[in-house]
């Protein structure tokens, strides 16, 4: 029943990545390339992005424990900001460089749809990968014979997390990828008002809110349990929900073709030769 519940996990990941865009592109009449160019994005930030805080780490210069508060709010902190700083710059970059013509609410929407949406399948398969991976191990002796000692207490304890857990637990996978859609899509009709105010100072606020909702969930995980943390989430959905609708603008209006001058009536461009015409015909 359990693993059920996690496959329906993840079949519900990735239907949320793709019912979110057809719902903008059904009520919005955005285009599809769109959510292609924020999936592209969002891939490409991921490039820069995990290495660097790879690098990071190695230096040594972060905690490399959350044990204290201290410890704990350093790690958040940084985790945020550097998310938000290449997420949000990526995004921005989108806008200046490539989606040039996307300069609409609904547009904005379906490059933050493909934006979350890309990360949700992505999420989804990795962990869709690993589990399949798990029970391949578990269920080969082979296989969990040449795994040293401590390895295979690893892969017991991850198969035995999966067979024990509540209901509920396996199922908030696909409600931490609703709520980071939605902030997805805020922030990138954040970033679009760099360019419909004219404004950098929005690059900044759509950072410093990404930099929140993830320093949030980072001091969730660790001090409060995952079913806290996605309430916690829940809330900022609601801000999130209310950044889409309060920069919500028209839409512009398509350009009018130019009135084609009228026909006039095929008696009216019938001519009839002059007396002079005839005359002068009769030498040519």
């Amino acid at each position: 029943m359990n693993y059920f519940l996690v496959g329906m996990n993840y079949a519900l990941m990735l239907g949320i990545a793709a019912v979110v865009g057809l719902f903008i592109h059904r009520k919005t009449g955005a285009k599809w390339r769109y959510w292609i160019m924020g999936a592209v994005t969002f891939v490409l930030s991921q490039v820069f992005h995990i290495p660097f805080n790879w690098a990071v780490y190695q230096t040594g210069v972060l905690p490399p424990a959350m044990e204290t508060w201290t410890d704990l709010l350093i790690n958040a902190l940084f985790l945020g900001l550097s998310a938000g700083v290449f997420e949000e710059t990526a995004r921005y970059l989108t806008y200046r460089f490539w989606a040039k013509d996307a300069r609409s609410w609904s547009e904005g929407l379906m490059l933050g749809a493909g934006h979350g949406g890309i990360e949700a399948i992505l999420v989804s398969l990795l962990a869709a990968v690993g589990l399949v991976s798990l029970l391949v191990t578990a269920n080969n002796q082979a296989l969990m014979s040449a795994l040293p000692e401590e390895q295979r207490a690893i892969v017991a304890q991850s198969i035995a997390a999966v067979v024990d857990a509540p209901w509920y637990l396996l199922l908030l996978g696909a409600v931490e990828r609703l709520l980071a859609i939605l902030a997805h899509l805020a922030m990138s009709v954040m970033v679009l008002q760099v360019f419909l105010r004219r404004s950098i100072l929005w690059l900044f606020l759509a950072i410093g809110y990404h930099a929140l909702i993830n320093a949030v969930a980072v001091i969730g995980v660790a001090r409060t349990g995952p079913v806290t943390t996605e309430g916690l989430l829940a809330l900022l959905s609601l801000i999130s929900i209310f950044i889409i609708f309060r920069l919500r603008s028209p839409e512009p209006e398509p350009d009018e073709p130019m009135p084609l001058p009228p026909v006039l009536p095929a008696e009216s461009l019938e001519l009839s030769p002059t007396a002079e015409a005839i005359d002068r015909s009769q030498y040519s």
